[in-house]
């Protein structure tokens, strides 16, 4: 009987998958645009975040797991480390490294692995790619001062807001993991706090600086930096060869060897530096994949969050552009974005509730959240909502939250999600009622 029960759902299957074949909807204008809008999201995903944004997320999540004591994450960020403290590093952590709703999930599988608190985890993972200084200044220069600050100030205190009441909704399992951890030993260190402490700030730098976007005005602060990006982005990964070789016993013939091809192609090719960067990723990955000590570990651990998380990434990012289209896209994917002009209209409890809704689900990049707010404005977005979507736009996406369950479960992420689409549509009505 149970057998059979096992091929009536094969069965089940197998005629669903015949009827979305039969009836699939090719040719019409709206599904063949979609299905290209959803592949020019994956293929501009795949060009300017993966290599740049994941893959050095994906060496810093690894570096986490394996160099960075469980003692030191439980003492400031675990369930029975002090409060002010944890939601003060997790806040801060996120404004350093301004990084996307995807960038972050490495860093949050990490840390949370570790012992982090769930309040201060989900702190981090919201504060990540909200609280981003570089996005708040572009906000203000282009959207207008009242919704820039708006912005920073439901930023940071999302960020607390929703670190505390994960932790108050969940505190009976965070109150055994807090009775867990007592019993834990104290971990030997290998090397002091100040020398890892270096090598991750060499990391980060890298993380930063390569992806630093360029600012839409010529001349000032950001875009003298965005000119210095990849030399500053070499200054760092030199600095991190000197680390592994002084610090992590790395060979130095090794390093030289790994690190050559990349200073040669970005001698004979300076204006294509992905190539040099790239180089620089495989020589890193070989180097370390093929050590049989800590740095192997280290290579071991960036590869089973790569494994993890890339695939649902993909698969999410290809659902959003299917639906929503692309950040270039004009007409949407099969939710058409004149629709989406004409529900965010006004401020009413509807526009910013679609607002946060749509913001939660579809994918921004860093910074690009600001032009499609810009357009969305100009063509009768109301204040309310658009700080609605601001607040939930860059922090989630339907790529982020497959993760995300991954990696903390269903009802936590189902709850986190909630929680920051109701604190945005809120922001966003008492936003709207006094901009």
């Amino acid at each position: 009987m149970v057998e059979w029960k096992q091929e009536w759902k094969k069965l089940a299957l197998l005629a669903g998958g015949f009827l979305l074949c039969f009836y699939l909807p090719v040719g019409r204008d709206r599904f063949d645009g979609a299905v290209l809008e959803a592949l020019h999201l994956l293929k501009w995903y795949a060009q300017e975040h993966v290599l740049l944004c994941l893959i050095p997320a994906f060496f810093i999540a690894g570096a986490i797991a394996v160099f960075v004591s469980q003692a030191s994450v439980m003492k400031y960020l675990g369930a029975r480390a002090n409060k002010v403290l944890a939601y003060g590093v997790a806040a801060v952590s996120g404004t350093i490294l301004a990084v996307c709703s995807c960038t972050v999930l490495p860093l949050f599988a990490g840390i949370y692995r570790m012992g982090a608190g769930l309040g201060p985890a989900t702190a981090f993972l919201y504060a990540g790619p909200a609280i981003n200084v570089l996005a708040i200044a572009l906000t203000a220069r282009v959207l207008g001062i009242k919704l820039g600050i708006a912005r920073a100030v439901g930023a940071i205190v999302f960020s607390v807001v929703i670190g505390l009441l994960m932790h108050l909704i969940f505190r009976k399992e965070e109150e055994a993991k807090a009775a867990a951890q007592v019993a834990l030993p104290e971990q030997e260190v290998k090397r002091p706090l100040w020398q890892n402490a270096v090598y991750f700030f060499t990391m980060v730098g890298i993380l930063v600086f390569a992806n630093w976007g360029k600012p839409m005005h010529e001349g000032g602060l950001w875009h003298a930096i965005y000119s210095a990006k990849w030399v500053a982005t070499s200054l760092f990964a030199v600095g991190l060869a000197v680390v592994l070789v002084a610090w992590f016993d790395m060979k130095w013939w090794k390093m030289l060897l790994g690190g050559l091809p990349a200073v040669v192609l970005a001698a004979l090719f300076p204006r294509s530096p992905m190539m040099a960067f790239a180089a620089g990723v495989i020589g890193l990955s070989t180097i370390t994949s093929t050590s049989k000590d800590e740095t192997g570990e280290w290579f071991s651990s960036a590869w089973g969050f790569a494994k993890q998380i890339l695939p649902l990434l993909f698969g999410g990012v290809i659902v959003a552009g299917l639906l929503l289209g692309s950040p270039e896209s004009s007409d949407g994917g099969l939710i058409p974005a004149a629709w989406v002009a004409d529900l965010v209209g006004g401020n009413s409890v509807g526009s910013n509730l679609f607002a946060s809704v749509v913001g939660a689900f579809m994918y921004f990049a860093t910074l690009t959240e600001v032009p499609i707010l810009k357009g969305l404005i100009n063509n009768g977005m109301g204040q309310g909502p658009a700080l609605a979507l601001l607040l939930a736009g860059p922090a989630l996406s339907l790529p982020n939250m497959l993760v995300i369950r991954s990696v903390m479960g269903t009802k936590k992420t189902v709850v986190f999600v909630l929680l920051v689409v109701m604190m945005a549509t809120i922001s966003g009505l008492l936003f709207g009622l006094i901009a």
